[in-house]
């Protein structure tokens, strides 16, 4: 009764398109959630992400969840997540994509699940890391342990998701160093993030973790951005 009279007052709402839901619609409305556009990466064997990191880091398996683009629904989704609070979009897609993986050979294969960081002033800040949840239910879907401290971003810096990979690698040096690691050798690391863009995040901290010794990395991400 209790929660019957908080939902009357502050009904649940969609995380895209901000309707209220309905008492069986979790987090995305059904219109909404037939909506998203699903890349099918990990089903179909699809090399998007490993390409988009060709000749920059070795990825054993790569995949998105969604494709991202502006004004969609999939931003919304994740400023939702990102600067609103709104951790329960981080458990929704964690939990979607872990079930689909865990069907899949390849991610079988992983050992643990590593978030990458976020640095520590813009955490105080926020109060969360935004991949966290989405990391951790992908860990529990494998059945895997998951990792937040492995590494470390030491350099703070603006939203890069639409600058090219030109403007981008600027920045891109020396923002993340190597944390706690030592029961990640001869390990498969799943490397988990919000979005995908030029790589060139992910090309870092997969290059840290591939210098300890006997590492794979495969990657998830919730988006990969057109």
């Amino acid at each position: 009764m209790f929660q019957n009279l908080i939902d009357l007052f502050f009904p649940h709402v969609c995380e895209a398109c901000r309707t209220v839901l309905s008492d069986n619609e979790k987090v995305i409305c059904t219109s909404c959630r037939h909506e998203l556009p699903i890349t099918n990466f990990h089903f179909e064997n699809n090399d998007a992400i490993k390409n988009i990191l060709y000749g920059r880091v070795k990825l054993e398996n790569g995949t998105a969840l969604l494709h991202f683009s502006k004004k969609g629904l999939v931003q919304e989704m994740l400023h939702n997540l990102k600067y609103r609070g709104h951790e329960q979009v981080g458990d929704f897609f964690g939990n979607w994509l872990g079930a689909e993986l865990k069907t899949i050979e390849a991610y079988k294969r992983i050992d643990i699940v590593v978030a990458v960081p976020m640095h520590q002033s813009k955490r105080r800040e926020r109060g969360y890391n935004q991949v966290t949840k989405f990391g951790m239910r992908i860990a529990q879907a494998l059945q895997v342990d998951y990792e937040e401290d492995a590494l470390v971003k030491i350099k703070q810096t603006k939203t890069q998701v639409f600058k090219d990979r030109l403007t981008r690698s600027d920045t891109a040096n020396a923002r993340f160093k190597l944390g706690n690691i030592e029961h990640l050798k001869r390990k498969h690391i799943l490397l988990v993030d919000d979005i995908i863009t030029t790589g060139a995040t992910i090309e870092e901290c997969a290059s840290l973790l591939k210098s300890i010794s006997g590492v794979k990395i495969s990657l998830a991400t919730m988006a990969i951005a057109e």
